[in-house]
């Protein structure tokens, strides 16, 4: 056999196996079909980094990784146009990190009777696993967040009225699809949507790593590409300035109006990676430029675009989240969108969104980019509610055990709930929050635990009270204010469907979503709730999909269902 011919085996066998994987998880013939769908996933990589929820236990979320400089094929690489996922560098095992929570488990009402959380709006996980599907493996199970997963969708929930309440708060009780026993509490807020002339002026500054581990196609090209849709949809009032950072800070672009759009465009294509990764260095300049330029009246915001490979200066986690948490009070937000696939540190990206008031996004491919810096504009950038955080109380008459099914990284105290210097999510313009609880009925307490020897029973409900099955908080704050506000509602046994069937195909295409998610980590609860099961609820529930997201989410189903019959279990 030829040389070249033998050398293009490795790139050509994993073409093959990704190519069988996708036609054997091909919809079925009941599935719609819906010509908005995502185009077919790209070849499997011909690396494949082995990194598990387990293998991380030991090691920091946070440790940094030393990028090489980029080869020059790299770099002839990175002039290509880019479209679709690209295989990323080889790296050592275990470059990745993410954060390693525990999934929540059952909880009994008699004991805990309340649940509190910090609402997320981030849909970084939810791209990453559609990345690792399409390339023909597994996700490892520390990075599947299973609200990031839900929350990436749009939903046609009731929407509020006015800017000046926020939200609109509904729920719903349908069974639960994976244990006959059981029911699926779903709650959903929906915020006040902007129209594009309501929009306050954005005062943006771009920071951009440009040190040699963004040189791939998967990443500072694929962000090029993305500021450029970002600059197309800036109006005369925006202001927008560049900052890079590899082995220091270089302004790229001095603040600049969005009316000028070719000199942001022309700023964007002269980004070229090299060097290491001075992180804090980035950081520092680019809030400097923004409380330089501060307009009170504007959305002040830093969009950090990252691999998350801080390896010069100070890379201590600790102290970059007390630096962006000081820079937060000033007024200035801080999003992250992360790419790359090998050494993407997703831990930092999340604890870092989470101090800077922003939201977290990783960015896969053009389609992506387009969906988060053109399509979400709104409601990313556009903050109408500061330190949201929800609250649920179940009445121990009605519910004997509660599992809030996500949100283990966003888990906050009871008494967190009222203090107003506790941190917490924020909502943009038209963003929806789910939350979806999985309840075991009163009745049903005889399954869960033995009764108490000396326990003196459940306690009554206060009169009138009795009917409720739940009782829903939301406190948030409105911007520029530092005292909370409160909105709640109870939740009555007479709303729940009697089937699965009967609720809204929003809900439900929410709750087979949640199955996935739970399902790819491994969870036992969904056991004998099959990727063929999730995949029928999720056809069914698709509704309107005129982007072709729902479409999507079922053949990602059934490449999973495919994987795991193929033996796959995420690993090279």
């Amino acid at each position: 056999m030829p040389r070249s011919r033998a050398a293009a085996l490795p790139v050509a066998l994993p073409l093959l196996a990704a190519t069988l994987l996708l036609a054997a998880c091909s919809a079925p013939e009941q599935m719609k079909e819906d010509s908005a769908a995502a185009p077919p996933p790209p070849p499997a990589p011909s690396t494949v980094v082995e990194v598990s929820g387990s293998s991380n236990r030991n090691i920091s979320p946070y440790h940094g990784y030393a990028g090489a400089p980029p080869t020059s094929m790299q770099r002839r690489v990175a002039t290509k146009p880019y479209v679709m996922p690209y295989p990323s560098p080889s790296y050592a095992p275990g470059a990745e990190r993410f954060p390693d929570a525990q999934a929540n488990r059952a909880v009994l009402v008699e004991e805990q009777p309340v649940s509190t959380f910090s609402s997320d709006v981030d849909t970084a996980s939810y791209a990453y696993v559609r990345r690792q599907l399409s390339a023909g493996r597994l996700p490892p199970p520390a990075a599947v967040r299973v609200e990031e997963m839900v929350n990436y969708f749009p939903y046609a929930y009731t929407a509020p009225n006015k800017a000046s309440q926020p939200f609109a708060l509904t729920t719903a009780i349908m069974p639960s699809p994976w244990n006959a026993d059981n029911q699926l509490l779903h709650v959903a807020v929906r915020g006040y949507d902007l129209q594009r002339a309501e929009r306050p002026p954005m005062n943006v500054v771009l920071l951009v790593d440009v040190s040699g581990s963004m040189a791939p196609q998967d990443r500072l090209p694929l962000l090029k590409q993305g500021f450029r849709l970002f600059a197309q949809g800036l109006r005369e009032q925006d202001r927008v300035a560049i900052v890079t950072y590899a082995n220091g800070t270089t302004v790229a672009l001095e603040p600049t109006t969005g009316g000028d759009k070719q000199k942001i465009v022309d700023a964007i294509d002269a980004l070229q990676a090299a060097g290491g990764t001075a992180g804090r260095d980035g950081l520092e300049r680019a809030y400097a430029m923004a409380q330089r330029h501060f307009d009170a009246k504007a959305v002040n915001r830093i969009i950090l675009a990252t691999d998350g490979d801080f390896n010069i200066g100070v890379t201590d986690p600790r102290q970059l989240e007390t630096f962006i948490a000081d820079k937060r009070k000033s007024g200035v937000y801080l999003s992250i969108f992360g790419v790359g696939d090998g050494n993407l540190n997703d831990a930092l990206i999340q604890r870092l969104t989470q101090s800077g008031n922003g939201n977290a996004s990783y960015i896969d491919s053009l389609l992506e980019a387009r969906k988060a810096l053109q399509g979400e504009l709104g409601s990313t950038m556009f903050p109408i509610a500061n330190d949201v955080k929800m609250q649920v109380e179940f009445n121990p008459a009605r519910v004997a055990a509660y599992r809030l099914i996500g949100y283990e990284t966003r888990m906050l105290t009871r008494q967190d709930f009222k203090d107003d210097k506790v941190d917490a999510g924020d909502m943009g313009a038209g963003h929806t929050v789910t939350a979806i609880y999985e309840i075991t009925p009163a009745a049903r307490a005889a399954k869960l635990v033995d009764p108490l020897r000396y326990g003196a029973g459940k306690k009554a409900a206060p009169a009138g009270k009795n009917n409720e099955l739940a009782f829903v908080r939301v406190r948030y704050k409105l911007p520029g204010e530092s005292k909370s506000r409160l909105a709640e509602q109870p939740v009555r046994p007479t709303t729940a469907r009697a089937t699965l069937a009967a609720a809204p195909a929003d809900q439900r295409f929410a709750v087979a979503v949640a199955a996935f998610g739970q399902r790819l980590r491994g969870e036992p609860q969904l056991s004998d709730y099959s990727y063929a099961d999730i995949a029928t609820l999720a056809n069914d529930a698709r509704g309107d999909d005129p982007d072709g997201y729902r479409a999507e989410f079922v053949k990602l189903v059934r490449m999973a269902e495919s994987l795991g019959q193929a033996g796959a279990t995420g690993r090279p």
